[in-house]
């Protein structure tokens, strides 16, 4: 099994959290002077910004938000894997491997704060993953392409006789590698910022992705009209063997508290219905936010949905404090099984869904998590048009929602970095339009 993070970043991953990317080993364990001095200089200027009071406000703005008080809406522009033209490649001062990603961490965190301003708190604290190799289940897809871009996957379950060779998920914890990141990280510039050790081990609990790997996007949908007893019983699988790593990250007090990190496919998770800070005890499940979606499954019917996917992501919700739903599938079609889920708080309304449908279903009782489409701002010049008739289309029909606007899913900016910050600029205007 190969070494990898437990956790993402804000580096434009397509799945990411607060979590920086700690050491990909022992090797890269060393900082260099220079490099040294770069992080230290950098982590002195968030750590100015984070000092600042306009953070608490923000903080507050999403603990009233997330707890279902009347706020403005709530302004998040994340540009994925348009991070790589705002900070680039050639604009980082470090050298070694580590120390440039911790570098584009800090970096992004002072243009959220100086040059986005949209609502993203900057933290006074900088978290380490945890060094881990990558969950085994017996399966692997053959994958071709990706670097960035498309690929396609030959699914590794051509059949059900590799049935047999599925087991719930294995991995190791490189406890050494990341005691050793943190006291790197703590002796480098633990003076300034905060150094916490982060406990993020997923993204989405949904199962579907895994399930597409192993029988292809096409192979479900037919095992759900000629082979349905297959479809249950790896939908099985994937739960028993998720709960089970559920239980065994809790045991071994490898969980972390994320109501202060990026929840589900959109927002941050400040509430005072769950705690937050460094935990003086184990974490458990239940003092957490949780998340499922099933993208990959948006070619079937809500009816397939409720009898194939949703039963078996039902036990994984029932764990969690609080909870998120969804992803970039339509919700107004499927919302009359996903209202089922407890503890449900924040729900994604995709590009594809039907406003105002789900403003009609969210209403007061939900965060509804809108995602408008990023298409407008992969060219070299914005389509403010665009952007402003979508927001205004939302910002009507969601009266009176708990309403907060996600902008994410960038592949690009078209090379213009302008295109974010204009982007968040137009979203406060027309909050203020609507306003009156």
């Amino acid at each position: 099994m190969a070494l990898v993070n437990a956790t993402g970043s804000w580096t434009g991953a397509a799945y990411h959290s607060t979590a920086n990317f700690n050491a990909g080993g022992k090797g890269e364990l060393d900082l260099a002077k220079r490099d040294r001095q770069v992080l230290r200089e950098l982590a002195a200027l968030v750590a100015a910004e984070a000092a600042l009071p306009v953070q608490q406000e923000k903080r507050e703005l999403w603990r009233r938000h997330n707890d279902l008080e009347a706020t403005r809406p709530v302004v998040l522009c994340d540009p994925e894997n348009g991070w790589n033209e705002i900070v680039t490649s050639s604009g980082l001062a470090c050298a070694g491997p580590l120390a440039r990603r911790w570098e584009m961490v800090l970096r992004k965190e002072l243009f959220w704060s100086r040059e986005m301003k949209d609502d993203k708190v900057v933290e006074p604290f900088f978290e380490i993953g945890v060094t881990r190799t990558e969950d085994d289940w017996g399966l692997q897809a053959r994958q071709h392409g990706g670097e960035g871009g498309a690929y396609v996957w030959e699914p590794a379950l051509r059949d059900e006789s590799g049935l047999d060779r599925l087991h719930p998920p294995s991995f190791e914890v490189d406890e050494e590698t990341t005691a050793a990141t943190v006291a790197l990280a703590r002796e480098t510039f633990g003076d300034l910022l905060e150094i916490r050790r982060a406990g993020v081990w997923w993204w989405s609990l949904g199962l579907t992705l895994d399930l597409s790997l192993w029988r292809g996007l096409e192979g479900i949908m037919m095992d759900m009209i000629e082979r349905p007893q297959v479809i249950h019983r790896l939908m099985g699988i994937l739960r028993d063997g998720t709960l089970q790593k559920l239980d065994r990250l809790q045991e071994q007090s490898l969980l972390g508290l994320n109501s202060e990190q990026y929840v589900g496919s959109g927002g941050f998770g400040y509430t005072s219905q769950l705690p937050s800070g460094v935990p003086r005890e184990p974490v458990r499940t239940q003092q957490m936010w949780g998340f499922c979606e099933s993208q990959e499954t948006v070619g079937v019917s809500p009816a397939m949905f409720g009898e194939f996917i949703f039963p078996y992501q039902l036990p994984l919700l029932e764990r969690f404090g609080l909870n998120c739903y969804g992803c970039c599938e339509p919700l107004d079609v499927r919302w009359p099984v996903v209202r089922q889920a407890p503890n449900l708080r924040r729900v994604s309304v995709s590009s594809w869904a039907d406003v105002k449908k789900m403003a009609a279903n969210l209403e007061d009782r939900y965060v509804f998590s809108w995602k408008p489409s990023p298409a407008p701002l992969a060219s070299p010049q914005l389509d403010e048009r665009t952007v402003r008739a979508a927001l205004r289309a939302t910002l009507g029909a969601a009266r009176g929602c708990r309403l907060e606007i996600i902008m994410k899913d960038n592949h690009t900016l078209g090379g213009n970095p302008r295109n974010a910050t204009r982007w968040v600029e137009i979203a406060r205007e027309e909050i203020e339009r609507a306003a009156g």
